[in-house]
């Protein structure tokens, strides 16, 4: 027993150390330059996007990060709480923004080339809509539908081991839906995602967006998630 509670302390003192302590967030580089998504995103449309409004969220979220660390250290608790929902908002928008850049592909490399009859990822999406073509239409109408601001999800779920899809809102992710939610692929459909290149019409930016997903990466999204 006296094992366990100190066992139990030393984590609580790691975990309070952290939190006083927090790494920093870094924008990663795209894996790709910023025009070769062309022409289904735009240089122009990518400038804003990623190196503007992602930027922004990691920037806030290491701003946040280091006043909830000040709060913390003066045992302002209130001060501490009230961050939170900020600091869960800008890291889900670095977060989820981070997984999208690497869900694309430009064409040149792949963007858009579907996996092969027989691979697994394309045996669940058949099982699960009957064909990828109809997965992309009932992808595509749903998150079309979507109120306001989020992201459309196709999901692996661990616990049934099918493929799912699912709508988060804001910057909320599939974790916070359910844990055994394995995001595979995302596409944003804030309106800073698209309105550039395609103005008010979100269903065409959705349409024009699969030929640039990375449906290798995607598979093995799935590998991975079916051995956690």
């Amino acid at each position: 027993m006296i094992h366990k509670i100190g066992k139990r302390t030393f984590n609580s003192q790691s975990s309070m150390t952290q939190a006083m302590n927090p790494p920093r967030v870094e924008l990663k580089p795209l894996p790709y330059e910023i025009g070769d998504l062309e022409p289904v995103i735009s240089g122009h449309q990518m400038e804003f996007h990623y190196g503007k409004h992602h930027r922004t969220y990691v920037n806030n979220l290491n701003n946040l990060q280091e006043q909830a660390a000040q709060a913390l250290a003066k045992g302002d608790i209130n001060k501490y709480v009230m961050l939170a929902n900020g600091i869960k908002f800008n890291g889900g928008g670095h977060l989820n923004h981070e997984f999208f850049w690497e869900t694309l592909a430009p064409i040149k490399s792949g963007g858009g080339a579907l996996p092969d009859q027989g691979q697994d990822l394309r045996t669940l999406i058949d099982n699960e809509w009957g064909s990828i073509e109809k997965f992309q239409e009932y992808f595509n109408t749903h998150t079309a539908s979507l109120q306001g601001s989020g992201w459309g999800w196709l999901v692996y779920n661990k616990g049934s081991k099918l493929l799912e899809y699912r709508q988060t809102r804001n910057q909320d992710m599939p974790s916070d839906l359910n844990n055994d939610y394995a995001p595979l692929l995302t596409i944003d459909i804030w309106e800073h995602a698209y309105y550039l290149d395609y103005k008010n019409l979100r269903p065409t930016f959705l349409k024009e967006m699969w030929k640039v997903i990375d449906w290798q990466k995607v598979s093995e999204r799935l590998e991975q998630a079916k051995k956690e």
